[in-house]
C-alpha cells in the first residue's frame, strides 16, 4: 500500500457521479481520463482528458483502457468483457468485472442473496406477462426488470389483479411487496488489503410517482440495533462478494425490526452524497482510497446532514433556470452542487443540496424549506 499520485486513471461515465470523483482527485493530485457517450457530460471541462465512447461497445473501452492502470467506473451499464481482458492484461479494474456484471442483473443479485445468506424479499423468476399472470397468491407485489433499469425505471408495483396488465413483457421477477417502516442505505468500502469501513447509516425518502431519492438524512432516526445490525449486514455482504471498491447498499426496515436487502450499486451512490460535508471522508474520497488500496478514511458523522436532490420541474425541458435560489443561499448550513447540466428536463437530477445542522428538527425544517423554494425551470 503506497500513495502514488502518477497513476493513470480512467472512468467509465461522465455523468455527476464522475465530477464529484474528480472534484475529490483534485486534493490529491489525481489525473483521471473519463470516456462517456455524452459530448456534453458533467466531466467534460474538468476531467485530465476527455472522450467521446460507447460504454457498452467492447471496442471503445477496451482500446480507452489500454494506457490506463486503473480503470473504475460510475455507471453500472459498461462492457464487462472489454474490463475483464483488460484485467487479464493486467490493468487494476475496481470494482471487478465479474461483479459489475451481476449487478447489471437484478435477478442475479437476487439469486446472489438467496445463495449466500443475505436477507431478502421473496421473488420468483418470471419471462414476461403470462407467467406473472400465473401468481395471483402472490399478490401485491412489483415486478422488476432483470436488466436495464435504473432510477425507478424497470420497476412496475402491481398491487392486485388489475394492475397486472401492468406487468413487463420481459425477462425479469416479482417480488414480494415489503410492509417496511423505513427505507435506509449503508455505504461500505473494501480495499485490496481487505479493510473494511462502513458510513453510518441513511435514511431515504424516495420520490412518489418517479421511485428516485427525493431527500434523505443522515443518521438515519433507527435504534442502536438496528444501526449495528444495518452495518454488519453491509460488512457481510461486501466480503460475501469480495468486492474491491464502494457499494451502496439499499435496505428496508420492515414493521417487525427485520432488515432485508433490496438492490445495490458498486459505485458511489445518491445516497451518500451528503457525506461531502456531513462526515469527515466523503464517499468519493473513500472510493479513491479503495480503489487505490489506500488507508480507508474516518467515516464518523461532522454533523447531522441532509441531502435534498435538485429536479428538473415537471412541465419545463430547455435551458435551466433556478428559481429561489438566492432564498436558499442564505440559509445557515446549506451547500449547493449543480452537476454542470445545462439543460434540464422533468425529474432530470440537476443537482442536490446539502444541508447541516447541530439540531434534527431545524435539519428538517430546512428541508422542507428549500424543498417549497427552489425550483428548477426552463
Amino acid at each position: 500500500m503506497s500513495f502514488d499520485p502518477n497513476l493513470k486513471i480512467g472512468v467509465l461515465g461522465g455523468g455527476q457521479l464522475g465530477r464529484m470523483m474528480i472534484q475529490s482527485a483534485i486534493d490529491f493530485n489525481l489525473d483521471i481520463h473519463v470516456i462517456d457517450p455524452d459530448a456534453n457530460a458533467p466531466c467534460k471541462n474538468i476531467a485530465t482528458s476527455f472522450q467521446v465512447g460507447a460504454l457498452t461497445d467492447y471496442d471503445a473501452v477496451y482500446n480507452f483502457g489500454k494506457d490506463k492502470e486503473l480503470i473504475t467506473i460510475e455507471i453500472e451499464n459498461v462492457n464487462t468483457k472489454a474490463l475483464a481482458q483488460l484485467a487479464s492484461e493486467g490493468k487494476k479494474v475496481f470494482p471487478q468485472p465479474h461483479i459489475i456484471e451481476l449487478i447489471q442483473n437484478k435477478l442475479h443479485q437476487k439469486q446472489f442473496y438467496q445463495k449466500h445468506g443475505i436477507p431478502t424479499s421473496e421473488f420468483i423468476e418470471v419471462s414476461g406477462k403470462a407467467e406473472v399472470a400465473n401468481h395471483k397468491d402472490f399478490l401485491p407485489f412489483v415486478n422488476k426488470l432483470a436488466t436495464g433499469g435504473y432510477d425507478g425505471r424497470g420497476v412496475q408495483m402491481v398491487k392486485d389483479e388489475e394492475a397486472m396488465d401492468r406487468a413487463f413483457e420481459a425477462h425479469g421477477f416479482i417480488e414480494k411487496l415489503v410492509d417496511y417502516d423505513k427505507e435506509l442505505s449503508v455505504i461500505v468500502a473494501r480495499n485490496e488489503t481487505g479493510d473494511i469501513t462502513t458510513f453510518p447509516t441513511v435514511e431515504m425518502v424516495f420520490h412518489p410517482e418517479h421511485n428516485l431519492v427525493e431527500y434523505l438524512f443522515s443518521p438515519a432516526e433507527i435504534d442502536a440495533k438496528a444501526e449495528e445490525e444495518a452495518q454488519a449486514l453491509a460488512k457481510d455482504l461486501i466480503q460475501k462478494l469480495d468486492m474491491v471498491g464502494l457499494l451502496a447498499i439499499e435496505m428496508f426496515l420492515t414493521k417487525d425490526g427485520k432488515l432485508l436487502v433490496n438492490e445495490i450499486a458498486p459505485r458511489t451512490h445518491n445516497s451518500g452524497h451528503q457525506s461531502i460535508e456531513g462526515n469527515v471522508t466523503s464517499q468519493f474520497e473513500q472510493h479513491l482510497r479503495a480503489i487505490l488500496n489506500w488507508p480507508l478514511g474516518d467515516t464518523d458523522l461532522v454533523l447531522p446532514s441532509a441531502m435534498l436532490n435538485v429536479l428538473g420541474e415537471a412541465d419545463f425541458t430547455g435551458e435551466a433556470i433556478y428559481e429561489g435560489m438566492d432564498e436558499v443561499l442564505r440559509t445557515d448550513g446549506v451547500h449547493v452542487h449543480l452537476y454542470g447540466k445545462k439543460l434540464t428536463k422533468p425529474f432530470r437530477k440537476m443537482g442536490h443540496i446539502t444541508i447541516t445542522d447541530t439540531d434534527t428538527d431545524r435539519l428538517k425544517e430546512k428541508v422542507n424549506f428549500v424543498k417549497s423554494q427552489l425550483k428548477v425551470k426552463a
